[in-house]
């Protein structure tokens, strides 16, 4: 199969689809613009992008597992996961620890893991996956280490945009 350059920024990611066992996405600032409506009762409401319910839909069909990691412990989570149907780890204080255990409970290889962050509660587990992508609007550190920096900002289609450049592969 060709190998799929894709160029955002004028940094050229190379990938292959049998490269990646797992996609994990982080929630808020991935699937989220960040920002949470906060009603008078305590209640908290995110935004999230309906094109990337059809970028899950498309991963799936290229037959790609996901997984949402969150530091959150917002129902808000678990709810966009199971409309999604994608597993969801949440209130997860450690994301490094916790993706070394999900993954070594189904024999997946660090390296074969892609993982999309926006925030510095995301570097340590950036820094053990083999794909590291980010959203264009995600903190300076991160971009950093990224090896993909995304078009897209958080909530603002980055699923899509990502399901984008597999598909077709």
């Amino acid at each position: 199969m060709p190998e799929r350059i894709y160029e955002v920024f004028g940094k050229k990611m190379r990938f292959k689809k049998e490269d990646v066992q797992l996609i994990v996405f982080d929630f808020d600032g991935v699937m989220t613009d960040n920002r949470v409506l906060l009603c008078e009762n305590g209640l908290e409401s995110v935004v999230v992008n309906r094109a990337d319910g059809l970028g899950v839909k498309i991963l799936r069909e290229l037959g790609f597992p996901m997984l949402i990691l969150s530091t959150e412990t917002n129902r808000v989570v678990s709810v966009r996961g199971q409309k999604l149907q994608i597993p969801v780890l949440q209130n997860i204080p450690d994301k490094a620890e916790a993706l070394t255990k999900y993954c070594a409970k189904r024999h997946i290889d660090m390296s074969g893991v892609m993982f999309i962050g926006n925030d510095l509660n995301d570097l340590e587990v950036m820094k053990l996956v083999g794909i590291r992508v980010v959203p264009s609007d995600a903190h300076p550190s991160v971009k950093k280490i990224a090896d993909t920096i995304l078009l897209s900002p958080g909530g603002g289609g980055v699923v899509r945009e990502l399901a984008d450049l597999f598909e077709g592969i």
